[in-house]
């Protein structure tokens, strides 16, 4: 595939649609940009948390053709479904029951409701599937009209915040610096694969796959390769039920991973190997990945001696076997550095770049507070901490990340910072924003992001069209780094599609400020 990526390269930039990462290409002014900071939460959509923004794209006066939902046989539903189990997580008190949330309209509808469910932002809501084949069979060609049908949750797919979003500590700052409507998650489905996108732009693999212990995990999809082949006795209707499928796995039938697979070294869910390297997951569990060594931002970053850093909330707590529930819920495949080879337990690099961040950040609050974080530094926030639906609310992880911002304000290295705040995934809930049309991989749903920075636009609302890969865009050109593959194969398909690459995050910039 190498030529390939090369020569897609080429011709966007004979096209004049891609930006070089080479020399000349900085703006004036954007090597007064020494820190970023990227703070990576969970799982929400735009409309979900920012759908009713000042001056964004969101649900005001939205017409019914752009929410309504359709069946699994293309016709338009009576009525939402129930929410299957419940609207809340298992546990809450006191519980929504599945039983309170039938009959509702086919149409978006407020979580935080007094005058419906009124559950705000401090309470933990379900789960919802939020799966490879199932997002794009979701979005349905940009239609945004299969949620429902494709989801476990029923109706909860079609929820959103609207009195308290805007109570949000992050709701607040968005309003004082760049909140970008038009920003899209990197990849089709869940957290797994979209933090491979956000520091590689790739998709791991698993070589041999049927011949491993993980040959029951290959897909049965649909000769179009984004469908997932129905089972026999799926429920025709989503008013009667959650599809089934043939088999939904973590790996693509042609041996890419897509939806969660566990780091093949510790901390990982998959304990050592029976009388094996206790710094290693067990090889032969179905769910363990082989080690990955495709490129990524950390090693284009290492070449040319730019320092960079992954901290991880409770990172230490998971290796020292303290990871508990409900706090601090360590989540073992958020951690994407952790998958490849060239950082794998006894490196120079691993103890280098691979950081703990703390037990509700406290290392990463110090960092920051002494004036020593690297030129790029990764935050992600534990579990308990990170906003994702099922185990954690809203409200503790904004609070959390806004306190983060706080202290970064305050940093010393704050007058050369930009930081950028964002969702790995929409975590299954409706957007009503068709993606563009890109590659295999995505870009997927809408996600929430904000830029935060001295040399951010002041509240604005910017309309660029961006996705994860933008990070690594503007970090790529900031410190004139060679463009990883996965970049150039997806402006080439976003090209082939008549749409320009996405952006690297400076239209959110004013280079003048500072």
């Amino acid at each position: 595939m190498g030529w390939q990526v090369r020569f897609a390269a080429l011709a966007l930039a004979s096209a004049g649609l891609l930006v070089s990462a080479g020399a000349g290409a900085e703006p004036p002014g954007l090597d007064a940009i020494e820190t970023v900071v990227v703070i990576y939460a969970e799982n929400r959509s735009f409309d979900n948390l920012y759908g009713y923004f000042p001056g964004a794209n969101g649900l005001r006066h939205l017409a019914p053709a752009l929410y309504v939902q359709r069946d699994r046989d293309g016709a338009v539903l009576k009525e939402l479904p129930p929410i299957w189990g419940g609207l809340t997580a298992k546990g809450v008190v006191p519980p929504i029951a599945e039983d309170e949330t039938r009959h509702l309209p086919n149409r978006p509808f407020a979580i935080d409701d007094p005058k419906g469910f009124n559950a705000p932002l401090a309470v933990v809501t379900r789960d919802l599937w939020h799966l490879f084949y199932e997002n794009q069979m979701q979005i349905d060609g940009g239609r945004n009209d299969n949620f429902v049908a494709y989801a476990n949750s029923g109706a909860l797919v079609m929820g959103h915040y609207q009195g308290d979003a805007a109570k949000l500590p992050l709701w607040r700052i968005a309003q004082r610096y760049t909140l970008a409507d038009n920003f899209f998650m990197g990849a089709f489905g869940g957290s797994f694969l979209n933090h491979f996108w956000l520091i590689c732009a790739c998709t791991p693999t698993y070589p041999h796959a049927d011949q491993s212990p993980a040959r029951d995990r290959i897909a049965v999809v649909e000769s179009n390769g984004v469908r997932l082949k129905l089972a026999a006795d799926s429920p025709r209707s989503a008013l009667d039920g959650i599809p089934k499928f043939v088999r939904d796995g973590s790996l693509t039938p042609d041996f890419y991973a897509v939806n969660t697979m566990e780091p093949p070294y510790q901390p990982s869910a998959n304990p050592p190997p029976p009388g094996g390297d206790p710094a290693l997951a067990d090889p032969d569990a179905p769910t363990t990945l082989p080690p990955q060594t495709e490129q990524t931002i950390g090693d284009l970053l290492s070449a040319k001696g730019i320092s960079w850093a992954w901290y991880a909330g409770a990172w230490q707590a998971a290796l020292d076997g303290r990871n508990t529930r409900p706090v601090p819920n360590f989540q073992y495949h958020h951690q994407p550095f952790n998958y490849f080879a060239d950082l794998a337990p006894g490196t120079a690099a691993r103890a280098e770049h691979l950081r703990d961040g703390g037990l509700a950040g406290a290392a990463f609050i110090k960092a920051i507070d002494d004036g020593a974080l690297p030129h790029v530094a990764f935050y992600k926030p534990e579990g308990n901490l990170d906003e994702h639906p099922g185990y954690a609310p809203v409200l503790a992880g904004d609070a959390h990340i806004a306190e983060i911002i706080d202290h970064l304000r305050r940093s010393r290295q704050w007058p050369h910072m930009l930081v950028i705040v964002t969702y790995d995934e929409n975590g299954g809930f409706w957007d009503h924003v068709a993606p563009p049309k890109g590659d295999r991989w995505g870009p997927g749903s809408r996600v929430p992001a904000i830029i935060v920075s001295p040399f951010a636009r002041r509240g604005q609302v910017d309309h660029t069209p961006y996705d994860t890969t933008s990070i690594l865009r503007f970090i790529t050109r900031r410190f004139d780094l060679p463009l990883l593959p996965g970049l150039a194969a997806r402006d080439a398909a976003l090209g082939a599609h008549g749409a320009r690459p996405m952006g690297d995050l400076t239209n959110a910039l004013d280079l003048a400020r500072g």
